[in-house]
C-alpha cells in the first residue's frame, strides 16, 4: 500500500520552523514531490498514536537529526488537491536542543542545513510557504497548553491545545 493509499483522502501534516541561538533556520531540500529541489521546512505526517506536536518532533529529528523542542504553533496551511485530497499542514516553531550536528536522512533529502532568512529570501529555489515566514518576521506563534483534561469519557491518552 502506498503512502497515498494509506492516508486517505484527508491528510495531516506537521512541519516545523527551527530556528538556531544566531537566528539562522534549518531547511532541507527534498528528493521527492512538488518541492523537489527546493528550501521547505522539515516535514512529515502525522502517525496514529502521535499528537500534532509529536510527530514535527519526530519529523525533524528523523529528516535532520536535530533534536528540538516545541514552542508552539505558528499557523495551518490547508489546501484541497485535484478537487478531492484535504492536505492539512500544522506549521510548528522549534528551538534545537544543544548544538546539534545535522545529519540528513539521504533517502528523503538531497540537503539539510542553518541559513539566515536573509540568504533564503536571496535564493530562488525557497518555497512559497518559507518566503511568506520570512516576510512576516514577527513571530507570532501560540504556545502548547498541557494539563487539561475534556472529560474521562472521551478517553484521551494525550491532550494539548494551541490556543
Amino acid at each position: 500500500m502506498s503512502g497515498k493509499e494509506k492516508r486517505g483522502k484527508v491528510w495531516l501534516g506537521v512541519s516545523g520552523l527551527v530556528i538556531s541561538q544566531d537566528g539562522r533556520w534549518l531547511v532541507v531540500k527534498k528528493r521527492y514531490g512538488g518541492l523537489k529541489g527546493q528550501w521547505s521546512l522539515p516535514a512529515g505526517f502525522v502517525d496514529a498514536g502521535e499528537t500534532a506536536d509529536q510527530a514535527v518532533l519526530r519529523e525533524v529529528k528523523e529528516e535532520t537529526g536535530i533534536e528540538c523542542t516545541v514552542k508552539g504553533m505558528l499557523g495551518l496551511r490547508t489546501g484541497v488537491i485535484k478537487g478531492e485530497i484535504s492536505d492539512n499542514m500544522i506549521v510548528f516553531l522549534l528551538e534545537p536542543m544543544g548544538e546539534g550536528k545535522i545529519v540528513h536522512q539521504e533517502n528523503e533529502l538531497y540537503e539539510a542545513r542553518f541559513i539566515s532568512p536573509e540568504e533564503l529570501l536571496l535564493e530562488t529555489d525557497a518555497s512559497i510557504l518559507l518566503k511568506y515566514l520570512i516576510e512576516q518576521n514577527d513571530n507570532m506563534f501560540k504556545p502548547g497548553i498541557d494539563g487539561m483534561n475534556p472529560g474521562d469519557q472521551f478517553g484521551y491518552t494525550a491532550y494539548k491545545l494551541f490556543l
